[in-house]
């Protein structure tokens, strides 16, 4: 299994073993500033996600995150990993997420309590700022997903982020967006029971998006950040995968509209 945050490049993980990979970070100055892929994707223009949030640890790029209202910020819980709310800070209002838009810090940090670290299960946080985020004509909040709801399988939905624009790649330094097709959780269950061999690992908590044939994907620097449908309703936060952009592997993401999961943010808002 392969988080979406960002990866020590050394790291090996036998594909036959189920287990979390080690998110790091990677400098601005090793950031890929010509390609146009988040993998298979283009770049996103302002207004595209104005909700997007990059997640700075000590300053460098560690995951993406959405804006939930002036003061609050969900992203994945992994991306928390034993740092402390201290250390974390986000920059909005900019494509780019080493410069522009504005720097805030973090004041709070809260861990859904159900997340599982071996399974990834209920891969979930809340960040709390320490000064308010203003709307303005390309940073906006985002329309959580209602209670109960679950992307329907075909349907199409937006991912976003700077992360790598391939396995173990070079990130973006400029914001990339793609469209990816839900795929039916039995399929993906089927499909990630076929690489790890063992089953039931797409929780109910979870859903996967993907294109059959591989080619578009989130990827290692996604995630935390946003998944949305056509009306900039967030759906999921970008979660953990197999590589980035393999056949028959979509990416995983947490479904935001599983009642636990949509309690745990609503309860979390003020």
């Amino acid at each position: 299994m392969v988080f979406k945050s960002l990866l020590i490049a050394a790291l090996a993980v036998p594909a036959a073993v189920f287990g979390s990979a080690i998110p790091a970070t990677i400098p601005p100055s090793e950031a890929d500033t010509s390609s146009v892929q988040i993998v298979g994707g283009t770049t996103a223009a302002a207004g595209d996600a104005p909700f997007i949030v990059t997640l700075l640890l000590n300053g460098s790029l560690r995951c993406g995150g959405s804006l939930l209202n002036a003061n609050t910020v969900i992203t994945a819980a992994h991306c928390v990993g034993t740092y402390s709310a201290s250390q974390f800070s986000i920059r909005y209002g900019s494509l780019r997420y080493a410069s522009g838009g504005t720097v805030v810090k973090v004041s709070k940090v809260t861990v859904n309590p159900s997340y599982d670290d071996g399974t990834t299960d209920y891969d979930v946080a809340i960040f709390k700022l320490s000064t308010t985020v203003p709307t303005s004509s390309t940073v906006g909040y985002a329309s959580l997903a209602a209670s109960g709801s679950d992307p329907a399988s075909g349907s199409t939905l937006t991912v976003a982020g700077w992360g790598a624009t391939s396995a173990g790649g070079s990130v973006s330094s400029t914001l990339l967006k793609v469209s990816v097709p839900v795929v039916a959780r039995a399929t993906c269950n089927t499909n990630y029971q076929s690489l790890y061999g063992e089953s039931g690992l797409i929780t109910d908590r979870m859903f996967c998006a993907g294109v059959t044939a591989g080619g578009k994907d989130s990827c290692q620097g996604d995630s935390g950040g946003p998944i949305f449908d056509s009306s900039k309703t967030l759906v999921g936060v970008v979660s953990w995968g197999y590589s980035c952009a393999e056949p028959n592997a979509p990416g995983v993401y947490t479904r935001l509209g599983n009642a636990a999961i949509n309690t745990f943010i609503t309860s979390n808002l003020a």
